[in-house]
């Protein structure tokens, strides 16, 4: 909802993309970020438990990453782009059947979601109100085509939105997500970088990190923390199901 206006499903297969676009065409974004109000970061924990989840933005698959998680049957949240999934068609076939993991929605070209363009990491994002909402739809039919449900959440490249892109993707049915901890830094980080960040994560933390880059730190220090928390009792969960905040 946003200024109490409810878009109202064209049919039962999604909202009425041209009334969501035809509302947040013009709107003027008063905020722009990561953690933005109705951006989940955190859940609410029943003890020491974190949740992971591993964004897809291009190109390469990290298959020790995702071998580490399957092997400790640890569950994760894999954000999948159109790009990622163009590169990679067989394996997230694979993914989407497994049931371990659950797919997301990274977005469609991997930009920001915003209504004026604006820019993040050098990346510039949508521009209008029908760009964002392209950004997000034509990857949620082709990820729901794939794993023959919905996404539930959305996460934009780079992660950043402005405050109608956070307005946008709840209209269209999914529910934005950010992340208490960022563990790889854009999966440039060491793989005892990896592992600090995450084994420092509070209860109740998503933790961010990335799955298309195999030459990074991130298997190593995700393989390491797994160890290290699960010897001192702590829990993976996944993000779905939990009472996020």
């Amino acid at each position: 909802m946003w200024g109490g206006f409810t878009v109202p499903s064209a049919t039962a297969a999604g909202p009425d993309l041209d009334a969501v676009t035809a509302h947040y065409r013009g709107q003027k974004p008063t905020q722009w970020g990561t953690s933005l109000p109705g951006v989940a970061a955190t859940f609410a924990a029943s003890g020491r438990q974190i949740a992971l989840t591993f964004d897809a933005c291009r190109g390469a698959c990290d298959d020790a990453l995702l071998a580490t998680l399957e092997r400790n049957a640890v569950p994760a949240l894999l954000f999948l782009s159109s790009k990622w999934i163009d590169a990679n068609p067989g394996r997230a076939e694979q993914l989407a059947a497994n049931p371990l993991f659950e797919i997301g929605n990274h977005g469609t070209r991997h930009v920001p979601l915003s209504v004026t363009g604006r820019s993040a990491y050098g990346i510039k994002g949508t521009q209008s109100a029908d760009e964002a909402v392209n950004e997000v739809w034509t990857n949620h039919t082709r990820i729901a085509a794939l794993t023959g449900k919905p996404p539930i959440w959305f996460r934009p490249g780079t992660a950043y939105y402005d405050d109608v892109g956070v307005a946008i993707v709840n209209e269209l049915g999914e529910r934005p997500l950010g992340f208490r901890v960022g563990a790889d830094n854009g999966a440039r980080a060491s793989a005892a970088v990896v592992r600090s960040d995450i084994t420092g994560a509070a209860p109740g933390s998503v933790v961010q990190a990335h799955m298309n880059h195999p030459e990074s730190g991130t298997a190593g220090g995700v393989s390491d923390a797994i160890t290290a928390l699960r010897a001192s009792g702590w829990e993976f969960v996944s993000v779905t199901g939990q009472i996020v905040q």
